[in-house]
């Protein structure tokens, strides 16, 4: 049996955005257990120019939802980026989670050989689908994973290697 784009994306991404999920579970336990306000967690960053908790989640979601959407010649569904709590980035993980589930898997296999563009403000990247997949989707979605994870393990948040993993 072959493994498919679908495998490669939707497998992942179930997996990761649960485990993401959870984490940010541990990371509320966390701020609870030591009295301390949840934002310093959520606006907890690992250097000055690097971007917070609350948008390394929002990206990592972004990813999954933009990348399923598009392999499937979907236009991706806009979310805003006004999360600025646990329970917003829950219902944020929850709301792509619920999308990616809705997409059809022949679509997204299909997605291999498409040709996907994506605009940015001074170039803009093209792929065939499953370069997409490998060279930008799973590298970002698992950029801003990592760093959600980082992030909260430096700041205290009792995390290990089986937390990042799902």
């Amino acid at each position: 049996m072959s493994h498919s784009i679908h495998d490669s994306t939707i497998g992942t991404f179930n997996r990761m955005l649960g485990a993401l999920d959870r984490i940010l579970t541990k990371a509320e336990a966390h701020a609870e257990a030591r009295k301390f306000e949840p934002a310093n967690l959520l606006q907890a960053r690992l250097f000055p120019d690097m971007l917070p908790l609350t948008r390394q989640v929002q990206i990592a979601c972004d990813m999954a939802k933009s990348g399923t959407a598009r392999l499937a010649g979907m236009e991706p569904p806009k979310h805003e980026d006004t999360e600025t709590t646990f329970a917003e980035l829950h219902a944020r993980i929850a709301k792509v989670l619920a999308f990616i589930a809705t997409v059809d898997r022949a679509a997204i296999d299909a997605g291999a050989e498409r040709d996907i563009v994506i605009p940015m403000p001074d170039r803009k990247f093209e792929f065939k689908g499953s370069d997409y997949v490998n060279q930008w989707v799973l590298p970002n979605f698992y950029f801003h994973y990592a760093h959600a994870y980082a992030l909260l393990r430096h700041n205290g948040v009792e995390l290990g290697k089986p937390d990042f993993l799902g």
